[in-house]
């Protein structure tokens, strides 16, 4: 005997939209200090995260971390490992802005974890993240470094494009960063914005309206030297601290702007400034 009913079901289900596709990768590089330079040790590569290393005749090693989705909507997911050996050092940058677009559900994410040996050294450098309307980004920063290590990390984040007339009015944002030293956190924080995005930006006591904004963090005994020129480029967009934590220093900075150009145009001489003799990543100023 038919069963009219559950051929009807059968073929209603047939009907379904399949599910979308999400953009998954993870990638992990390793690198050590071997015949005066530092050298390759490891590179492993899934889905969509890749990395590229330009050629260079000298510290520190560049990569260059590729989303090869073009970008992140909900549900997306990307994972960015990087070790540095005793005594090595490495400086990371992105080959163009991460755009997070709007999401139909869920969140898209992304895992950072650093992790730098003795006398070490990392410049994590990403450009920029563009987060558009109705997009929900979490990213979570995680930095080990060992006694003697030093890094310089930047996060900077732009709502909207105003030159092409997008702004981000809505969606959730979380970036949340811990960094420890020889086993002791050093510095913690947890930045939420949403769901109003546009109108918790455009409160005096949180940015005034800007939209472009940027955290730099530096772990070094050379910090206080610093503080008073980053001081200088800053201006009166943002500000800068510096404290003695263990045996090393601590300065954290931050930035904002009416537009990404303009938080460029202090970025770059800011990172220059600490990053020191390996400047600015090639990658920043095409």
């Amino acid at each position: 005997m038919l069963n009219v009913g559950a051929v009807d079901t059968i073929e209603h289900d047939l009907t379904f939209a399949p599910p979308a596709q999400r953009a998954a990768g993870l990638a992990q590089l390793g690198c050590d200090r071997n015949g005066g330079r530092t050298r390759l040790r490891r590179l492993y590569q899934d889905g969509s995260a890749k990395i590229r290393m330009p050629a260079v005749s000298a510290d520190p090693l560049e990569a260059v971390l590729i989303n090869t989705a073009g970008g992140l909507t909900g549900g997306d997911s990307l994972g960015w490992e990087i070790d540095v050996g005793a005594g090595a050092a490495a400086s990371i940058t992105t080959q163009a802005c991460e755009k997070v677009y709007r999401a139909a559900s869920d969140r898209a994410e992304v895992r950072v974890k650093l992790t730098v040996g003795a006398g070490g050294r990392i410049a994590w450098l990403p450009q920029e993240t563009i987060v558009f309307d109705r997009s929900v980004f979490a990213r979570r920063l995680d930095l080990e470094l060992a006694a003697g290590a030093e890094a310089l990390v930047l996060e900077a984040t732009v709502f909207g494009r105003l030159a092409m007339g997008e702004g981000a009015t809505h969606g959730n944002f979380h970036d949340r960063w811990r960094v420890s030293q020889d086993g002791a956190l050093v510095h913690a924080e947890d930045f939420r914005i949403g769901p109003g995005i546009a109108a918790i930006l455009s409160r005096s006591a949180v940015a005034g309206g800007a939209i472009a904004m940027a955290t730099v963090l530096m772990i070094s005994p050379r910090v206080e030297a610093l503080l008073d020129p980053a001081r200088d480029i800053i201006g009166g967009q943002g500000d800068a601290s510096a404290w003695s934590v263990k045996k090393s220093g601590k300065l954290l900075a931050r930035l904002f702007a009416e537009d990404g150009y303009q938080l460029r145009k202090r970025l770059v001489p800011l990172v220059e400034l600490l990053n020191g003799r390996a400047g600015l990543p090639k990658l920043w100023s095409l």
